[in-house]
């Protein structure tokens, strides 16, 4: 293995986004579009949770649902409950108040009374995908929906709580095996977005340095005034094509499946 890093053992990474913060109030809400004007992954998600979310009815369920940045999509007169594991605060930075904490496989939910399940972006955190994916068959009232998103074209994050990447037959596989019908996985984004998020990530941590010497911070800063402008194109491309399907590399996936009706 000559002199490369043993990444078996990393408990960190070396650079960090910062996490994202609730979206109550108009403020919170301007930030939050702002930063996905530049985070390609989150501003993909929201366009594809956001279409399902608008026309939910009944109950959502927003399963380790971080900041809760998708509430506010949440039509008036849905019910809206978000869960997420006790060890939230510290794998992931995120205690948010509504939220209900809980620990071991089962989740705090009684059987057959949510309409629709939303998972963003959390599977991939999950060590047992199967008992995962059978508690939202479990929650879900027949007939009712999952939305499920995960990335692909994505860095090592949360290390080393982020175990898995998931391809469309992969998702296909543990969501039928977990009982669900009418599978639908479609890709978020395309070979171009990716080249854009992956050269936007090169930028990052000159742009928002985060190593702790003065010195250094103020100098990766200097660097980085240098790559505002690539930084701005990249994204500015990315966002006009993403919408174009194409290719079999993509950010992420997201799934749609149901469970049967009885």
């Amino acid at each position: 293995m000559g002199t490369r890093r043993n990444l078996a053992s990393q408990q960190s990474e070396s650079w960090r986004p910062a996490a994202f913060a609730t979206t109550s109030g108009k403020l919170a809400a301007l930030k939050a579009a702002a930063r996905r004007a530049f985070d390609l992954q989150a501003a993909s998600v929201w366009a594809d949770v956001g279409e399902h979310l608008t026309h939910a009815s009944g109950l959502v369920l927003d399963v380790g649902c971080g900041a809760q940045p998708y509430r506010p999509l949440v039509p008036p007169g849905t019910r809206y409950q978000g869960i997420d594991t006790l060890d939230a605060k510290a794998h992931f930075d995120y205690e948010v108040p509504d939220t209900k904490y809980y620990s071991g496989d089962r989740w705090p939910i009684d059987d057959g009374t949510v309409d629709m399940v939303l998972c963003s972006e959390v599977l991939e955190h999950v060590l047992d995908t199967k008992i995962f994916l059978r508690e939202a068959f479990r929650c879900l009232r027949p007939g009712g929906r999952l939305v499920l998103t995960v990335p692909f074209a994505a860095r090592w994050h949360y290390i080393p709580y982020d175990y898995w990447r998931f391809t469309p037959s992969g998702l296909a596989h543990h969501l039928a095996q977990a009982g669900f019908v009418d599978v639908n996985v479609a890709a978020r984004g395309n070979p171009l977005v990716v080249a854009c998020y992956k050269g936007m990530a090169l930028c990052l941590p000159y742009l928002f340095p985060q190593t702790s010497s003065v010195l250094a911070r103020g100098a990766k800063r200097a660097m980085g005034l240098f790559l505002v402008p690539p930084f701005v194109s990249m994204a500015a491309v990315a966002h006009l094509t993403l919408g174009n399907d194409w290719g079999d590399d993509c950010l992420g996936y997201t799934a749609f499946a149901n469970r049967p009706p009885e």
